[in-house]
């Protein structure tokens, strides 16, 4: 299990972009492409910022069913991990995940109401690699 792991780890950290799955009002599956997650912990714990006024925190904060998904096309591996997705819009959470530049997104700075973290936390996954895939649970 840790082989699989520190592999999705290493996707994690050369992806530009994550694949975020959520629930819509109509019960629908929705996928959106969002940049990299701006920090984790191991293959469990995922941040990333967005806009509040966004359909999918909307989603979010009615159904917190997610899914997560990171692709490495020039090794043909791919990474599903299922779980929760939280919206966090305290001021602690906002400076954690904060970094320069974000101003271009956010024009309020990190107080923009527009402005939130998307904590993800995963259960389970399943790692394809080499025409095989494994499931795997993710320990709490």
């Amino acid at each position: 299990m840790r082989n699989i792991e520190q592999t999705i780890e290493n996707m994690v950290e050369k992806s530009t972009n994550t694949f975020i799955c959520y629930i819509d009002e109509d019960g629908c599956p929705v996928t959106k492409a969002m940049l990299k997650p701006r920090e984790y912990e191991g293959v469990r714990i995922f941040y990333f910022t967005t806009n509040t006024s966004s359909n999918k925190v909307k989603c979010f904060k009615q159904n917190n069913k997610a899914s997560i998904y990171f692709v490495n096309p020039q090794f043909f591996r791919g990474a599903s991990l299922t779980g929760t997705m939280e919206v966090l819009e305290t001021a602690e959470a906002k400076e954690r995940i904060w970094q320069k530049g974000d101003e271009i997104y956010y024009p309020k700075g990190v107080t923009d109401p527009d402005y939130c973290v998307l904590k993800f936390t995963a259960t389970k996954g399943r790692f394809y690699s080499d025409f095989h895939s494994d499931d795997f649970d993710i320990n709490q």
